[in-house]
């Protein structure tokens, strides 16, 4: 595994404390990492792939300015994690997100990671977009473990677990998780379906959050949802000039000139989804 550059990643998230291997310092670094630096894909969006070597990822995500998907997220967390001396392994999940019961199984798609404590394994995970998790959970507890924001729950699913948030009075659930820990390169297929499949949402939607102690920012398309974690919610439609306002100012990006295409297609599908649910 290559070593990160502590420096710049804590500059870049803004985090000054102490950086020994302690469950306060994962809780500190989980709850700054999704606020500083986004989720994001617009890489796939313009054909350019997703590279996972960590040279790349650092030379994106903390020097460029730039977000990623969960596996930029978590492979860099992961290596950060490891420099400051933590235990860590890397994990594959199946999201469940917003299905319904019926929905036929998603692939084995998303990372997310396990740390073991003082003897104790817990779950972390950085990337998983506007439900991302707003700290680490407990992974040997079946309880009601409450966030910032939602409250998520763990429990046994096969020779796996299930992530669940509660949204309202009923659970719903996030995604399924295989309790076998994963090498570096067991990531590169489904990195490799997921930016580049026709079937992947990656490849033809735009969507960028950020979760912050205040609020939960979610673009997708041209519609931006801000939800705080007192239950409000607001809504607004997006026009191609403000969408890429909303880029720059709410989400840090550095919008780049070759975006430009991707945010017009983004205003184009918004428009055409609300007029098939008009009619």
């Amino acid at each position: 595994m290559t070593e990160v550059n502590l420096d710049a990643y804590c500059a870049r998230i803004g985090y000054h404390g102490p950086r020994t291997p302690t469950l306060e310092t994962l809780r500190a670094l989980h709850e700054l990492h999704p606020d500083a630096i986004v989720f994001e894909a617009i890489d796939v969006l313009v054909n350019r792939g997703i590279d996972l070597t960590p040279a790349a990822v650092d030379a994106k995500l903390v020097a460029g300015g730039r977000g990623g998907y969960c596996y930029e997220h978590n492979t860099l967390f992961k290596r950060v994690l490891t420099a400051l001396g933590f235990e860590v392994e890397g994990l594959v999940g199946r999201v469940r997100w917003m299905d319904p019961p019926e929905a036929p199984p998603r692939p084995r798609t998303h990372m997310a990671l396990r740390l073991t404590i003082a003897g104790e394994p817990w779950l972390a995970d950085v990337g998983f977009g506007g439900a991302v998790l707003a700290a680490p959970l407990r992974f040997d507890s079946t309880a009601p473990q409450t966030t910032r924001h939602e409250t998520y729950r763990l429990t046994p699913l096969g020779d796996g677990q299930l992530l669940e948030a509660k949204l309202g009075e009923a659970w719903a659930p996030v995604y399924e998780l295989s309790r076998e820990a994963q090498h570096d390169v067991d990531y590169e297929l489904p990195n490799w379906f997921t930016s580049t499949h026709p079937s992947s949402h990656f490849r033809h939607n735009l969507m960028v959050a950020r979760t912050t102690p205040e609020a939960r920012y979610t673009l997708s398309d041209n519609r931006l949802t801000v939800r705080t974690p007192a239950g409000g919610m607001e809504r607004d439609t997006l026009s191609a000039a403000k969408l890429e306002h909303v880029l720059a100012e709410t989400f840090g990006l550095p919008v780049e000139p070759d975006w430009r295409p991707v945010i017009e297609r983004a205003v184009a599908a918004g428009t055409s989804s609300r007029t098939r649910v008009v009619r």
